[in-house]
């Protein structure tokens, strides 16, 4: 119950990754905002209450407590609109787990501007609003001197960390995230928030064609690696008060492996004094790269 009786809302928790954390927040006590559209697997069709609703009823199954959103939280209107929800159902907001996404995969020379746009802005604005809200939420009451103890967890993927073969969009909106989540956790500091980035690997419905290609589904009793339930430990733990001391860090899970990630840091270097010769930039990078480890390579390639 290491979540008991904070107040957690979670995007995209109709179904897959969003709906286990949902579930597992609830098991350790958590009041959960469950946050759903309920549109197609590409982000298509009409908006269904359904999928968030079929998550309430699973959680009060269990002798939880949750209120379904229908908002669509990449609209400004429609991010303040959950912060509302957990406000108005529960009287406070712990923490958000940013989560909704969609996938529209093309390679770049065929990926229409409208692909682009939309997985843009799914994943990046949304979550982007619902941060700001949130942040906003809690500034307000660190200064009216309301003790904050807040959690954000943001979703990105090992395609934004590594890049992925024909997911130019996907790849570029989860790096975004990461950036995103770095600033984010220096900003709200100062308000007792901390900001942290997930990249799972699951079988959801985003993931399910390419699983069905290169993976086994497990036999009976085998432990299954890539249901989506093994992430959602590390999401609690992060969403919890156990969490404080831990913010701006990336975390990549996968079956029961955890991975900090340890990207972008300052690697070798050199200092002429000053301004070189565009002739003897090549003698240098070779020199820094020799003694710099070769990258890992993008999913997808051999």
């Amino acid at each position: 119950m290491i979540c008991k009786d904070r107040v957690v809302a979670v995007t995209g928790a109709g179904r897959g990754l969003g709906r286990a954390h949902a579930l597992e927040f609830a098991r350790q006590g958590a009041l959960v905002v469950v946050n759903d559209l309920g549109v197609a697997r590409d982000g298509t069709g009409d908006a269904s209450s359904g999928p968030a609703h079929d998550v309430v009823r699973a959680i009060e199954d269990l002798g939880g407590r949750a209120v379904a959103n229908t908002d669509d939280i990449a609209t400004d209107a429609g991010a303040a609109a959950l912060i509302a929800a957990a406000l108005d159902a529960f009287g406070r907001l712990d923490t958000l787990v940013n989560n909704a996404g969609f996938l529209r995969d093309r390679m770049l020379i065929n990926l229409g501007e409208d692909e682009w746009d939309a997985v843009m802005r799914v994943h990046l604005k949304g979550h982007f609003l619902p941060l700001k809200h949130a942040g906003r939420h809690w500034r307000t009451e660190c200064k009216a001197g309301r003790p904050v103890d807040a959690r954000v967890i943001n979703t990105s993927s090992g395609a934004g960390l590594l890049g992925s073969v024909g997911q130019g969009n996907y790849s570029a909106a989860k790096a975004g995230i990461v950036g995103l989540t770095l600033v984010a956790s220096a900003e709200l500091a100062r308000y007792g928030v901390t900001v942290n980035a997930i990249a799972p690997a699951a079988r959801t419905r985003m993931t399910e064609e390419v699983f069905a290609q290169t993976m086994a589904f497990p036999t009976e009793g085998e432990f299954d690696a890539m249901a989506p339930e093994n992430v959602s430990p590390l999401v609690v733990w992060l969403g919890s008060a156990e969490s404080r001391n831990v913010t701006g860090r990336v975390f990549e899970a996968e079956g029961g492996r955890l991975c900090v990630m340890d990207a972008f840091r300052h690697g070798p270097s050199t200092d002429k004094g000053a301004r070189w010769n565009p002739s003897e930039i090549g003698e240098a990078i070779t020199a820094l790269l020799a003694k710099t480890p070769a990258p890992e390579p993008v999913y997808g390639t051999t």
